[in-house]
């Protein structure tokens, strides 16, 4: 979660200007795309991990989508044409991960910032914020998400707050759900915020690589005012594009939005000349009614906001490092499964985590939750960045099966897997030797 404050974006070139020479670029990627060829391949792993169980001694075909799985024989009877690739003993076959949140353009912190109370790090935002932009080209980006994809991360969700990662995440080979983000609670800057959010929103809408998404976030109740997030959700509900927002992440926004006191009222008062919040919890989540939302967070949601996200649907996604180091409470995930709300796992981005890798997201969570039964969680955890989240995010991937995108990992396991494979795999972190995106091999020997 990253918070800026509004008036910087008064001193920035527009959007437009700014992005003016990055179209041509993305027209010329764009052309690339639609230049390549599908052509059929079987894959035959060891071992397959489908949705509800691990299998053997079946091959998989593929070109874009997944076409069948079945043994070898049959598909290679069926499709003769085929490039064929047979892995090594113990390989396993399954989904790629999908990070359905992380901040690409603070992706130069290291030791910048400071952790342990969400105030303090807000601060420490604030004042590097320029440093750690500007020293954070697309080299840099691009690097962040590189890593992503050695990390077996087929898709994320890049939260952007100012479309300093646009060129980066255009040029990813990943799928990427591009959520421009909007910020600003004063009503005196609402029309220059608003435009800064439409030009960042329809330049994203110029990128039209197979598995780019434009998508809209909202920062915060406490960030965005009323009448800015209304326009937004208009636009998400016309154009029908995927919606998030950070949603009660600390207990100063809790106090803030409930008494307009507590570590935030020092806060507004002193850099926005803000005194009260210019919105309720309950009022910020009824704009969202309709939409099918992620909220980001949600460790100080009360009991009422709690059955108003299980009423609505709506996925929470848990980002279980970054609330620890900005001194955060811990997901109750109990209650959300109690009361039957979906919630996926995602990183967050370098501002408050120290590694883009969902498989140490999922380890420090298993952790974390400690009184959840081990093989159950292990598995929730799997789900929540596999086929939990592409569901989340309306797309067609994030499992092993017929008319999926193939989105695909193989991981190298050092022997024939238990029913505890879940916890292994999140525990050992094993080497993952090929990952494929929409059926084109992007690591790994041909």
């Amino acid at each position: 979660m990253v918070f800026i404050l509004p008036k910087v974006l008064l001193n920035r070139v527009t959007i437009k200007e700014k992005y003016l020479n990055y179209f041509l670029k993305c027209i010329i990627i764009n052309k690339k795309e639609s230049d390549l060829k599908e052509y059929m391949q079987i894959i035959t792993p060891h071992y397959i991990m489908l949705r509800d169980r691990v299998v053997t001694g079946l091959s998989v075909a593929f070109e874009k989508r997944i076409k069948k799985i079945a043994p070898f024989e049959e598909l290679i009877e069926e499709f003769p044409d085929a490039k064929v690739t047979t892995l090594r003993e113990h390989s396993l076959l399954m989904p790629g991960l999908i990070n359905a949140h992380v901040h690409i353009e603070f992706s130069k912190n290291k030791t910048e910032l400071s952790y342990g109370d969400f105030i303090n790090w807000l601060y420490s935002v604030i004042e590097n914020r320029a440093d750690l932009v500007n020293e954070c080209g697309i080299e840099c980006m691009s690097e962040a998400i590189d890593k992503m994809l050695a990390n077996g991360i087929t898709t994320f969700g890049a939260i952007s707050s100012h479309a300093m990662d646009f060129e980066a995440c255009a040029k990813a080979k990943q799928n990427v759900v591009f959520f421009n983000e909007l910020i600003g609670s004063q009503a005196t800057m609402a029309d220059a915020l608003w435009g800064d959010f439409l030009a960042r929103l329809d330049a994203s809408k110029t990128i039209k690589r197979e598995g780019f998404y434009p998508a809209v976030a909202i920062h915060s109740p406490y960030s965005v005012h009323p009448i800015l997030v209304k326009k937004a959700i208009d636009i998400v509900k016309n154009e029908n594009l995927k919606l998030t927002a950070h949603f009660m992440e600390s207990v100063a926004e809790r106090e803030w939005l409930d008494e307009s006191s507590g570590d935030f009222k020092e806060f507004f008062e002193k850099l926005l000349s803000q005194k009260q919040s210019v919105s309720s919890a309950d009022e910020f989540l009824s704009y969202f009614e309709g939409t099918n939302a992620l909220l980001t967070h949600v460790t100080n949601a009360n009991e009422s906001e709690i059955k108003t996200i299980a009423k609505n649907d709506y996925t929470i996604i848990h980002c279980p490092i970054s609330n620890r180091l900005l001194g955060n409470p811990t997901l109750n995930i109990k209650e959300l499964n109690e009361n039957n709300i979906s919630w996926i796992v995602a990183t967050d981005g370098l501002s408050s985590n120290y590694e883009l890798d969902l498989f140490e997201e999922m380890k420090i969570s298993l952790f974390i939750h400690s009184d959840a039964p081990l093989l159950q969680l292990a598995q929730a955890l799997l789900d929540g960045v596999t086929i939990h989240a592409a569901k989340a995010l309306g797309l067609n991937t994030g499992e092993i099966a017929e008319g999926k995108n193939a989105d695909m990992l193989v991981i190298d396991l050092e022997n024939e897997p238990t029913k505890e494979l879940p916890i292994h795999l999140i525990l050992h972190r094993y080497n993952i030797s090929k990952v494929y995106i929409n059926g084109k091999l992007e690591i790994g020997e041909v």
